[in-house]
């Protein structure tokens, strides 16, 4: 008994001073990222290009914090940015409504008004790992845990880039769950000198550390905050849209914060990203977290040896500035504004200023052709005609006015009317029509000062209408807002079977953390509707009420590329742009990967394709992208079942340009189209090829 006691004494000091166990199993220790642990301190090395090298000192030991030193090395000099540092997340846990609508598809909740509460997430260390994933590397540490959920800390690394995405995947077993996260690095000492941020008239601010300093909330320009430490900068952000979840405006609602114990939650002084729990204070669903799906509450920093604004200047080329950029042969196109110009200034008698703030918004953002919504509950669309028609004439008055060879602003209305649910219409030219009709009233008339004037009663009138004026029509967000439900109520309606019913609209609704995509209400949607042997089209909306200089739009925003080599002349209608569309010679971006180029056996997209007998094609794509690429899917199908071919990027860098031939096995199939995403779950998507 007493030498066993002796041989526990003897050991203590060895397992009090014992090392965490650090899994390497996963990782390629031939690869160009280098990791080591010593004395508890785990040393990742990676390349970050330009000849640069990135390195991580994680120090797993309890009580310690988790990163001891962050460091950006040019040649053999290395500069330490950041030290002492912890994650930190605070997790707020609400209800889904997941029955009185559609389930977790549904937009009309407002989970702030119920019950629902914040929680700083838990850190506990303890088993490591790291792995390699294509050029990237994974470390995975400890546990972290918060209400019902868990889970541990996940740090990405990414070869050729100064980028690392940290992210506490955690999950939970209880249903109806909906939550919202805010996330950053604090330090119970912080070694930073300044933080800086880009206010939202796109001006550098900064400000100095002051420890003692009570946490504050910033609206700024680029989602970015950056801290200046010893020999450099580290600047936090999150996912530029994933992070945002859908509203009906994009009011910036001071997304990133600084100071101390942030939410009286996360003792320490820190940087990081926020939401704000009201969000615009209409309808605020949160994100969808079903059970026992792997949440990653994430954000992004990038470490610079440079000054603050050359570390923004490096932030901004992930989203080209916030600006769609041009693209060769394509015109962008971005659909769904509710910006009631006419309404709320024009009809009002208000000045018209030469350039008003909404169109400055849209052409600084770099879109081409803005298709508008206006009149939504705020104008007569059923008349009397001495108030439809003038409402009618300002509109196009007011697109004449500020359309010119670099930039067309379109009319367009969501009329929620004769068809069911809700719709958008698009005409390639001005048309007055009224959205009701007397029995004893002609379909079209000519009225003095207005040409042509149509009243339309039903759907067969809105049809004939379309068809009269080639106009196009489509489902606004469907199956889910005011169009749940539809298309599929009216899929065998003689106008949805319509050629002049192009399809659907496509936007970031709902919003799911656990998914590599977003949008996939959606993608089943236009898959359902190839298998129904329909050939019609989704448009990405941004279905946006409010457009100012301030706003944070680029995170609300998706645009489409459409295949045209110059604008129409206002004047003279802008039929290509419709034609465009309905042939579906476009492909849709959220604006950080491009597809100037796709075929498959030479169909582009939109186009038939007669399969080979052997079923086997060879898929084409050109891509640029900025994140490092995670995946593409080629998705098929034959009538009946859907089928998802899946190609992993994930061996990709930042800031690439490549053609891509992809071949794969089609027998069978009557369609596909192709997908593509990155690490921060940005994306860009063709339309269909139908397969004969």
């Amino acid at each position: 008994m007493r030498k066993a006691l002796l041989l526990v004494l003897w050991l203590c000091p060895a397992l009090l001073n014992a090392q965490t166990p650090v899994n390497f199993k996963g990782f390629s220790k031939t690869g160009p990222v280098k990791a080591t642990v010593k004395n508890d301190v785990l040393t990742l090395n990676w390349p970050a290009g330009n000849n640069r090298k990135g390195v991580l000192l994680l120090d797993l030991k309890a009580g310690s914090p988790l990163f001891k030193s962050m460091q950006i090395a040019q040649g053999n000099t290395y500069k330490e940015v950041s030290s002492n540092l912890d994650p930190a997340f605070v997790l707020t846990v609400g209800k889904r409504d997941l029955i009185s609508q559609n389930g977790w598809n549904i937009f009309f909740d407002k989970v702030p008004q119920k019950p629902h509460q914040s929680y700083a997430v838990k850190f506990e260390k303890g088993s490591t790992s790291v792995s390699t994933a294509g050029s990237r590397t994974v470390v995975r540490v400890g546990k972290v845990s918060a209400s019902s959920f868990n889970g541990a800390i996940e740090i990405t690394l990414y070869n050729g880039s100064p980028l690392v995405n940290i992210a506490a995947v955690m999950s939970t077993p209880v249903d109806s769950t909906a939550i919202v996260y805010d996330a950053g690095l604090v330090s119970q000492s912080p070694a930073w000198k300044n933080i800086s941020w880009s206010s939202t008239d796109n001006k550098l601010q900064t400000a100095a550390v002051n420890a003692g300093d009570a946490s504050q909330n910033l609206a700024v320009k680029y989602r970015t905050i950056i801290a200046e430490g010893k020999a450099g900068n580290m600047a936090v952000f999150p996912a530029p849209h994933q992070y945002f979840y859908p509203l009906d405006e994009a009011f910036n609602l001071k997304f990133v914060w600084h100071g101390s114990n942030y939410r009286n939650l996360l003792p320490g002084y820190g940087i990081g990203i926020r939401q704000e729990l009201e969000g615009d204070k209409r309808f605020v669903p949160w994100f969808n977290a079903p059970p026992n799906t792997q949440q990653r509450l994430n954000f992004f920093i990038l470490l610079s040896a440079g000054s603050p604004a050359a570390t923004l200047a490096e932030v901004k080329k992930f989203t080209h500035n916030d600006v769609y950029p041009k693209v060769a042969g394509y015109k962008t196109l971005s659909s769904h504004f509710h910006n009631e110009f006419v309404m709320n200034v024009v009809r009002k008698g208000k000045p018209v200023p030469d350039s008003p703030n909404f169109v400055k918004v849209f052409k600084n953002t770099g879109i081409d052709i803005i298709h508008l919504a206006e009149f939504h509950y705020t104008a007569h669309p059923k008349g009397p005609d001495s108030l439809r028609l003038p409402e009618l004439k300002a509109l196009h008055d007011i697109c004449a006015r500020f359309s010119n060879d670099k930039f067309l602003l379109l009319p367009g209305e969501e009329p929620n009317e004769f068809l069911g649910g809700h719709w958008l219409s698009f005409f390639p030219k001005p048309v007055y029509w009224v959205m009701s009709r007397k029995a004893d009233q002609p379909f079209v008339s000519e009225v003095p000062g207005y040409g042509k004037v149509y009243h339309i009663g039903n759907k067969e009138d809105m049809l004939k209408l379309m068809e009269a004026e080639n106009g196009l029509m489509w489902t606004a967000h469907p199956r889910t807002k005011g169009s749940t439900g539809y298309p599929d109520k009216y899929k065998d309606e003689k106008f949805f079977l319509s050629d002049h019913f192009m399809g659907g609209a496509w936007k970031h609704i709902p919003a799911d953390l656990s998914k590599p995509r977003f949008g996939d209400r959606v993608f089943d949607l236009l898959d359902d509707m190839n298998n129904w042997g329909l050939k019609k089209h989704i448009i990405a909306e941004a279905d946006l009420f409010t457009v100012e200089p301030e706003n944070e739009m680029y995170a609300h925003l998706n645009v489409n590329y459409l295949k045209m080599d110059k604008l129409p002349d206002y004047k003279q209608g802008w039929q290509p742009v419709l034609d465009v569309i309905k042939q579906g010679e476009f492909f849709t971006s959220t604006g950080e990967i491009m597809l100037p180029k796709f075929s498959v056996n030479g169909a582009p997209s939109g186009g038939t394709l007669k399969l080979p007998a052997n079923g086997r094609v060879t898929v084409n794509a050109q891509i640029n992208w900025t994140f490092p690429l995670s995946f593409a899917e080629i998705i098929s199908g034959d009538g009946s079942k859907v089928y998802r071919h899946r190609i992993e990027l994930n061996s990709t860098q930042a800031f690439g340009n490549k053609k891509f031939s992809w071949p794969v096995d089609l027998k069978g199939r009557k369609w596909m189209r192709l997908e593509v995403w990155d690490a921060a779950v940005n994306g860009a998507f063709t339309q269909t090829v139908y397969l004969q």
